[in-house]
């Protein structure tokens, strides 16, 4: 006779068996505030018998401590578990839950209807094979709900049910339900990208149409949620696309062994095929396909892996392992559809770092080509991004990434870009094509390098970056460290903001977007004179600690000193040389630094200058004190 415990095994054996055979559907809920998408997930879970008595048993008190549904249940609680979320009735963050039935596995996300939380919406979506869309049946398409339309179509979920919820509020009308699904319909073929539509008219609260069939809707003869849930074909067209696997670890636990290790985003591959590594463009053969569970006779979407080639080559985190007979792309310069997820605007021209896959580059912005208006699908004019506004700009990198069309391969197009500075993620986007000035536009070889500029002057070259508020005295202090220099037969050049400003830049104005723009350009000169092998001054109020970074990313190793004119506001305002405070403080002036347009003071410089404690000369003399013990030039 079997023992208990063997045969408790076997129960679990089989019961993990047929959880591995059932194929698993990720979806979303999404839609404007208050459209019931938390309390339709908790409406599901409740009727598939998927609560446990002592969960339900919490759910019935919290209910009567913090429920929105009177002495009924609130079914919203059951996702929303943050303390503000409960308190407001309101999803913030995205919500992930699992459940089976006897014919799928589903992995939900709820995500957040509010505006300001459109990022979390997006989090969402990106893994995501189904979109549920909410519409409140009394309010009809609200702005959010074609926002997150246009999220859902760009991000390539082509599935999407367009649940009329509160259908209980209109009298389970059929003329609303209809009314909302032509202009739905009319708007979703006017987004195209979303192929298939399932309209279900329901109550999340009253449970019509969400596992059973309502009585009070006879009209409707559609599918009900979970059945359209748990029948709904979707597609695994990664399995069917070219082999592709960003490498994410490069696998050396001793001297006899070296792996690739990364997660098959698309395709197939089994030893002896031909790869291509990009950007390198290097090829090999697959020796083996390695594994925790040991070595595999294929590698197909979806698996997490470790590739040995027959040969020794040059391969990095963030390369990708391309089929060699169709690989994907290499570029360093994209059109793409930008969302922008911060509450700092995205300025033109401001440096961030990109993700894609296992990469992180170097990327800057352009302006953007149009803004997209997402009730009317229009294309607006605009300088940049604010929050949770959707663009198409053009993206330019430091070196040439590997990557595919959104369209064709979401895991190598798709990309995050995050502020340097707070390292918090501020946009994410999907790329269209290479710029074909990508691949026309190389750099000429010249004979006469950097270095032997710098030789025949007898100097290193270095750019003394001088910020500070207006009236500071940076260009003072810059002109006399000029004058100095060249008496000392140093070879310099002065970049001085005003000046810059009559020529260069002088269809610039003073905007935070026209700041960044201005730095921008004024750094790629500053690196023009280093390559001439100059001692450069530049004096610049350069607000923004992101620009300076950039400015200083662009130079050599030890090319590049921050000089800090540290000046008090009052005391620049005092001085007013120029009548500029005076006229920002009537108003005469707008977006003047220190008035209404923030300084980001410097938070390590190379020198401070105290203007309060020391003269013009004298600071001077410090900044040349600090180049020769910096064996800058022969001072």
């Amino acid at each position: 006779m079997a023992h208990k415990s063997d045969l408790i095994a076997t129960d679990i054996e089989q019961y993990l068996r047929s959880q591995e055979e059932k194929s698993l559907l990720r979806f979303i809920t999404c839609g404007s505030v208050d459209d019931g998408k938390s309390t339709l997930i908790g409406r599901l879970l409740y009727e598939s018998k998927l609560i446990f008595e002592d969960q339900l048993s919490a759910l019935e008190s919290d209910s009567k401590k913090m429920g929105t549904q009177g002495d009924k249940i609130d079914f919203a609680l059951l996702v929303d578990g943050l303390a503000s979320e409960r308190e407001q009735g309101i999803t913030i963050d995205v919500a992930y839950r699992f459940f089976s039935t006897d014919k799928r596995k589903f992995i939900v996300a709820d995500t957040p209807g509010h505006e300001q939380y459109t990022r979390n919406m997006a989090t969402g979506a990106s893994n995501a094979d189904l979109a549920i869309i909410l519409i409140d049946a009394r309010k009809g398409i609200l702005t959010q709900t074609r926002r997150h339309s246009f999220i859902v179509s760009r991000l390539g979920i082509d599935n999407v049910v367009l649940a009329i919820n509160k259908m209980d509020l209109v009298d389970y009308s059929q003329q609303v339900f209809s009314d909302i699904e032509i202009a739905y319909r009319s708007f979703a073929h006017e987004l195209g990208g979303i192929e298939h539509i399932t309209a279900i008219p329901m109550s999340a609260l009253e449970g019509d149409n969400i596992v059973e069939r309502s009585a009070a809707m006879e009209w409707y003869s559609g599918p009900v949620l979970m059945e359209h849930l748990e029948t709904v074909g979707v597609r695994d067209v990664n399995q069917t696309k070219p082999f592709r696997m960003p490498v994410q670890w490069v696998n050396r636990p001793d001297l006899d062994f070296r792996g690739y290790s990364g997660f098959v985003s698309s395709g197939s591959l089994k030893p002896g095929d031909r790869i291509k590594v990009l950007p390198s463009a290097k090829e090999s053969t697959v020796s083996r396909i390695v594994t925790f569970d040991g070595d595999l006779d294929e590698a197909v979407s979806g698996q997490s892996i470790t590739l040995t080639l027959d040969d020794e080559i040059d391969i990095s985190r963030g390369d990708v392992i391309c089929e060699a007979g169709n690989p994907a792309e290499v570029a360093n310069q994209f059109e793409t559809t930008l969302l922008w997820m911060a509450e700092e605007h995205m300025f033109p021209g401001r440096p961030y770092f990109m993700k894609i896959g296992a990469a992180t580059v170097n990327a800057t912005v352009t302006r953007p080509k149009y803004r997209v208006d997402v009730n009317t699908l229009s294309h607006e004019a605009a300088t940049d991004l604010k929050l949770n506004e959707i663009g198409v700009c053009n993206i330019s990198l430091d070196r040439p990434i590997s990557f595919d069309p959104y369209v064709e391969n979401r895991d190598t197009g798709g990309f995050i870009l995050i502020d340097k500075i707070s390292n918090a993620t501020v946009g994410v986007g999907m790329i269209h094509f290479a710029l074909r000035r990508s691949s026309n536009v190389h750099w000429q070889a010249t004979d006469v390098e950097r270095e032997t500029r710098a030789s025949v002057k007898g100097q290193k070259p270095v750019v003394l970056w001088f910020t500070g508020l207006s009236g500071s005295g940076k260009s003072t202090i810059a002109n006399i460290v000029d004058r100095k220099l060249i008496a000392a037969g140093a070879h310099t050049m002065l970049l001085d903001g005003d000046n810059v400003r009559h020529g260069l830049n002088k269809d610039l104005g003073f905007t935070d977007a026209d700041r960044v723009e201005n730095i921008r350009r004024v750094a790629e000169v500053a690196k023009l004179m280093t390559d001439a092998g100059l001692i450069t001054l530049v004096s610049f109020i350069s607000p923004f600690r992101a620009e300076r970074r950039m400015a200083k990313d662009l130079m050599g190793e030890d090319e590049f000193l921050t000089v800090f004119v540290d000046t008090p506001l009052d005391v620049a305002e005092e001085r007013d040389v120029k009548g500029l405070y005076k006229k920002a403080r009537d108003g005469q002036i707008k977006n003047f630094t220190g008035i209404d347009s923030p300084y980001e003071e410097p938070e390590n410089p190379d020198i401070r200058i105290d203007t309060t404690s020391m003269s013009a000369e004298e600071a001077a003399d410090e900044i040349l004190a600090a180049l020769r013990s910096r064996r800058i030039a022969d001072l």
